[in-house]
């Protein structure tokens, strides 16, 4: 299917009618999902726009399906087809054993700038959940993408790189016992303020009350205390007419302006359980984001209900936040709600929010009518169990409705 390419002017995406989409099914269950999620995505598309809007689909390669077929598991045809594209969309991946490349979503992430992480995590009435009230929960998890633990620089026990780097620390009063791994922590104000900068934008887009830097600085004072000392910074230098400090706010609230404020890590996490609607975005240093998203997706019904999204200036790849689930792979049997729910983001990103506001009342849809997927029928009392494909048609009835 030819198609027209998105491009980035004045610091926003143009997007023809009939752009051009790179996507890659995944492996193990991948396929099952991505063929799910199409369905659901052309079928909305062509109900919301009657004809005058389509997307091109162009597959690429990466992850066991492009080493079987070139011995790389991340081909540079297909970093130059996002490249060109800009926007992409991804099942799960494969993270290969041994040398080469430590994770291929990290590695996207670091070679497209993809700096952002974003996570929303939400609620559908009827999906199983542990706690009494998930309703309460509807986050957005902003988290940086490239730095901290993730950025790779670690080095082994019994190495001479560790050995070298333990006498250099020790040079600087670090005491580090012999034999240890040794691992770094780098995060810059760039970095930092970028990422802060990304999710009070998200915030004011979407009329969010509050931004929360979420940090471990009372312990790490020079890293995730900087984060968020850089993240305050950020707010008064590029936002100072619409935020205000959670400090700063009068007996009569902060009027229109997003609140921001900081909380340390480990309250996060009982806050996110003891009083999560009280929080809206929460912009967070990697490892801190990874836990948090993860943590509250439980909540709502585990990874198959989560989204997610990397996204830079002018890059964006979305991906279902799953592993490859290798023992169902064929079946048609996964939930496609996580790859479906990040094409609703996609289509945000996009500037079509007809699409994603329509796939999510279908997903609502067939939630409500007991219509599900074995992972969500088997703690629904009376739901109707179906296949992946046959989940999607059900999104796509709900659609059609509408």
């Amino acid at each position: 299917m030819t198609g027209t390419t998105i491009t980035w002017q004045d610091g926003r995406y143009r997007v023809p009618d009939d752009p051009i989409i790179p996507f890659i099914e995944g492996d193990g269950t991948g396929p099952d999902i991505w063929r799910a999620a199409q369905r659901v995505f052309d079928a909305t598309v062509a109900h919301c726009y009657r004809g005058r809007r389509r997307v091109a689909w162009q597959e690429v390669a990466a992850g066991e399906k492009a080493f079987k077929a070139t011995g790389e598991w991340l081909p540079q045809a297909t970093l130059e087809a996002i490249r060109e594209h800009r926007i992409a969309i991804k099942g799960p991946l494969t993270t290969p054993v041994g040398g080469g490349i430590r994770s291929l979503n990290v590695a996207l992430r670091q070679l497209l700038d993809l700096y952002a992480c974003v996570r929303p995590v939400r609620y559908f009435q009827g999906v199983p959940s542990p706690v009494r009230e998930p309703g309460k929960l509807n986050v957005v998890i902003v988290r940086e993408n490239i730095e901290d633990v993730y950025a790779g620089i670690e080095y082994r026990a019994g190495t001479p790189e560790a050995g070298r780097l333990r006498e250099f620390l020790g040079t600087l009063g670090a005491r580090i016992r012999e034999g240890s791994a040794i691992g770094i922590k780098p995060m810059s104000e760039f970095g930092s303020k970028r990422l802060v900068a990304k999710a009070i934008q998200y915030a004011l887009d979407r009329a969010r009350p509050s931004v929360t830097l979420v940090h471990k600085g009372n312990i790490m004072k020079f890293t995730e205390g900087a984060f968020r000392d850089w993240g305050y910074e950020v707010a008064r230098e590029r936002f100072a007419d619409r935020t205000v400090p959670e400090a700063e706010v009068g007996s009569g609230g902060p009027g229109a302006r997003l609140i921001i404020r900081d909380r340390i890590a480990d309250s996060m996490f009982q806050q996110v359980l003891l009083r999560p609607d009280e929080y809206a975005v929460l912009a967070t240093p990697n490892l801190n984001g990874d836990y948090l998203s993860d943590a509250c997706a439980a909540q709502v019904g585990g990874l198959g209900m989560a989204p997610g999204a990397n996204i830079g200036d002018g890059y964006a790849v979305f991906e279902a936040t799953h592993g490859t689930a290798p023992k169902y792979a064929g079946q048609d049997k996964v939930n496609p709600s996580s790859l479906i729910l990040s094409g609703v983001m996609m289509f945000e990103e996009m500037g079509w929010p007809e699409v994603g506001q329509a796939i999510t009342r279908g997903i609502e849809g067939a939630i409500a009518a007991g219509t599900v997927t074995y992972d969500l029928a088997r703690q629904m009392p009376g739901a109707r169990e179906v296949k992946a494909s046959g989940f999607a048609e059900a999104i796509v009835t709900h659609v059609t409705r509408s």
